[in-house]
């Protein structure tokens, strides 16, 4: 796969055209070697979450991870970034692919201060509903 040189989304080898922008797809860019990029990795991980698995109900547990990873991934998504992976309690995200932006790391930060403030008041929700609170820990780097 290369990248369009209009917008930078992945093209298929066998593309005459750029299924983002339209742009047509010469040859050069077909054969082009991948370049590295630099971008930002967001992780957000639930503080306790074994602690909540043992001690409350499994549908419990189920419903407030199932609440939490969907409001996260909007988030996350909301900013310009892709959720790369779930892993138990852990979102990890990527910001700068497809898509290169100079300000990547500021979006992920954003993403992350975001997170919180939703957290915020989906415990109010949680709460009420099935009697557990969530905290959350965020880590952001960038990778070369």
């Amino acid at each position: 796969m290369a990248e369009c040189l209009r917008c930078g989304a992945y093209v298929a080898d066998s593309s005459r055209f750029c299924s983002e922008c339209g742009a047509p797809v010469n040859a050069s860019l077909r054969s082009r070697q991948e370049r590295r990029k630099i971008v930002t990795i967001l992780f957000c991980d639930v503080v306790d979450s074994t602690v909540m698995g043992e001690q409350s109900d499994p549908e419990t547990v189920r419903h407030a991870m199932s609440r939490y990873s969907d409001e996260m991934s909007r988030i996350v998504e909301r900013h310009g970034g892709v959720v790369e992976h779930f892993r138990g309690d852990e979102v990890m995200a990527v910001f700068g692919v497809p898509t290169v932006h100079e300000d990547d790391a500021l979006r992920a930060v954003r993403t992350g201060m975001a997170m919180q403030r939703r957290l915020a008041v989906l415990n109010q929700e949680l709460r009420a509903t099935w009697g557990v609170t969530l905290a959350c820990r965020i880590g952001i780097k960038e990778v070369r």
